[in-house]
């Protein structure tokens, strides 16, 4: 399948999360309670516009020494970016249960964002995060730890488990300070241009709820106007390759 273009990923980044959660239900094809990261999962910075990319793997530990240098695999890292069709988002699984130390801090990330990536996620811990915000690189965790214990990097480019779903090298992300969603890359681009006709459908009814005196029938009347604007939305997406 082609990658999305610029113009295309622009317009997923012009929306928040939910939107696009909304969006990607139009299409019926997992369900509804399945695709995205749960609660655990949350936006350090969450006043950071949508992050949009597409998924860098790997796995980490601290809880135990490692053998030499533990920033060993950093420049496969960096190297793997260039697998992805666009912008890379780093994506950790913090394989100690409970996480001891902090996944991150400020020269990973400055690194991985001197190498193109728009973002990083980890099941486990951050650290330095005034650091990383000042370099504006959206991160999500679960936690905030000030140490980095004995962390290593174990290996890069697989299957990772995050959020209660399995995310794989290169899959598509769409996250803020709502939450992190995947996008199947199958209908990414159609995903994209339904966002601005679905946020139209919603604007009908709070158009009405903020314009002034509002009734029982006229809630009534814009609900009904915006449900035939998504149905109609969805009939178009579902039969538009």
């Amino acid at each position: 399948m082609p990658p999305l273009t610029t113009e295309e990923l622009s317009l997923l980044r012009k929306h928040d999360t939910p939107t696009v959660c909304n969006v990607i239900e139009l299409f019926d094809i997992r369900p509804r309670i399945s695709g995205y990261m749960d609660e655990r999962i949350q936006a350090c910075f969450p006043e950071m516009p949508p992050m949009v990319g597409y998924a860098a793997t790997a796995t980490f530990r601290a809880s135990h020494p490692a053998q030499g240098d533990v920033y060993a695999s950093l420049e496969d890292q960096v190297a793997s970016f260039k697998e992805n069709p666009g912008p890379a988002v780093v994506v950790f699984q913090d394989l100690d249960d409970p996480m001891v130390a902090a996944t991150f801090g400020e020269i990973m990330c400055t690194t991985y964002k001197s190498f193109g990536a728009v973002g990083l996620i980890t099941s486990g811990a951050g650290r330095d995060l005034d650091q990383v915000r000042a370099i504006d690189f959206p991160v999500f965790t679960n936690g905030t730890i000030c140490s980095h214990g004995y962390s290593h990097t174990l290996a890069i480019q697989i299957p990772v488990h995050v959020g209660g779903i399995t995310i794989n090298p290169g899959d598509l992300l769409h996250g803020d300070c709502n939450g992190v969603t995947t996008i199947p890359k199958d209908i990414a681009g159609r995903i994209a241009r339904a966002c601005d006709p679905f946020m139209e459908a919603e604007a009908v009814i709070l158009n009405y709820l903020n314009d002034g005196a509002v009734t029982r029938q006229g809630l009534a009347d814009a609900r009904a106007k915006c449900t035939a604007m998504i149905a109609a939305l969805k009939e178009q997406v579902q039969n538009t390759p």
